[in-house]
């Protein structure tokens, strides 16, 4: 088996090479070729270099192959995994700015800073599929790539690639529930519905019992569930009781905007946007991966976010190889999962995963309480989709309007203005 990793001069790659390891007796791989762009070519070799210690020291017969050469990597690949960013950290820090100096949140994958994330990456996901339908056209992939759902749709949309989208918010979701309320993952069950980055766990349970109302009250009394990346604040009890269902991390952007947005203001002022953070810890990151003794995935990868990546990847992988019909929540399109949306778009749902890919388990019809956030969002996603595709600016500038995060179509007009001048070299379409 050959797996081909778009973005693998990455700091998740360790991650993923280390769930490799631990999957070996189930996934017999041959090679696992590393591609990233000239631009990535030092981090590509700092990383692969680790990457050839970690198989050395598990003493696996696994080739690691670096190349620069995309075609090369994916010819013949069973399996192509994308994780990578257009523009790099510098493009994410822009993102995370110009909403901010507007009074609106700036995320990396929900918001303006989603949609701008988007407008760059779509193109060139669409390109790779293009060159997997000329070079394997039967490989699958397995995008990690943000904004994970818009990118899944997309490549549903306008190619025929065998795609599922993941995210590491539900697998996250489940850990953590399950050290909330003392008990072991693997006896917690807990349905997914939604969209990327904002999901539900519309269901709890532990060995059979019905356990929501529990792990909503751990919640409330103080028991942290949430990511690195996220701001830490507290949800309200009364909200969540009314609610009754889990909002993934990701939702205290649409249920807390003024909490968030102030604290997102006081950081970008005292230590920099979450990007820029994340520039420092990767530059520590990368001196440590130099180590010529290091060949393990290190602890301070933890730092970066990201975590339960490679679990979540590798057992997708898995399920897919050995057709082992495990459940797992993906990112794929629709198909009357939740019946308010429409069935060619993208949704996070819990599936059932075989050899036939992922197959989305019947959510129906969503209560009002979640179901108008989503419809709202899902416009925006899908009006993104277009303008990314066809560099459409009235529709992107639409997608922005319906953007919870965005007051008014002034604002809308004002954002999308600066996040085209700001990303030029990234949005030929738009030229």
């Amino acid at each position: 088996m050959k797996i081909a990793v778009i973005g693998g001069g990455s700091s998740y790659t360790p991650e993923l090479i280390e769930g490799f390891i631990l999957r070996s007796d189930q996934l017999k791989i041959n090679e696992i070729v590393l591609v990233d762009i000239e631009a990535g070519k030092e981090k590509l070799e700092i990383v692969g270099a680790l990457a050839k210690r970690m198989i050395e020291k598990s003493q696996l017969p696994i080739k690691i192959t670096l190349t620069l050469d995309r075609i090369q990597a994916i010819t013949n690949a069973d399996f192509v995994l994308t994780q990578f960013r257009v523009g790099g950290l510098d493009a994410r820090a822009s993102d995370e700015r110009i909403p901010l100096e507007y009074n609106v949140i700036g995320q990396e994958t929900t918001g303006p800073g989603g949609f701008a994330k988007a407008l760059r990456t779509i193109p060139v996901i669409l390109d790779i599929c293009k060159e997997i339908e000329e070079y394997s056209n039967d490989a699958w992939l397995i995008n990690f790539t943000n904004p994970a759902g818009m990118v899944t749709e997309a490549v549903h949309k306008y190619t025929s690639v065998k795609a599922i989208g993941l995210c590491n918010v539900p697998i996250n979701m489940k850990q953590m529930a399950a050290t909330i309320l003392d008990v072991e993952r693997n006896d917690v069950n807990m349905s997914f519905a939604g969209l990327n980055h904002l999901v539900y766990a519309i269901s709890v349970h532990v060995n059979g019992e019905d356990s929501m109302d529990r792990l909503l009250g751990r919640i409330i009394e103080g028991r942290n569930m949430n990511m690195k990346n996220i701001h830490d604040a507290p949800w309200e009890e009364e909200f969540l009781k009314a609610l009754k269902v889990l909002p993934c991390p990701y939702h205290r952007y649409y249920y807390m905007k003024d909490e968030m947005l102030l604290e997102e203001m006081e950081a970008a002022n005292e230590k920099g946007t979450r990007a820029e953070q994340v520039k420092v810890i990767e530059k520590e990151l990368f001196k440590t991966y130099k180590n010529p003794s290091l060949n393990v995935k290190p602890k301070e990868l933890e730092e970066r976010g990201g975590s339960l990546y490679s679990e979540a990847a590798v057992s997708l992988i898995t399920s897919i190889v050995t057709n082992d019909n495990r459940i797992h929540t993906v990112n794929v399109i629709n198909n009357g999962a939740i019946s308010q949306l429409p069935d060619d778009v993208a949704v996070e749902v819990t599936c059932v995963v075989n050899h036939e890919g992922a197959k989305p388990l019947q959510v129906g019809k969503l209560p009002p309480e979640i179901n108008g956030l989503i419809q709202q969002v899902k416009a925006f996603e899908q009006l993104t989709i277009e303008a990314a595709v066809t560099g459409n600016k009235q529709k992107a500038l639409l997608a922005l309007v319906n953007s919870p995060f965005v007051p008014s179509s002034k604002v809308a007009k004002q954002i999308l203005k600066d996040i085209i001048e700001a990303n030029k070299d990234y949005l030929p379409q738009f030229s």
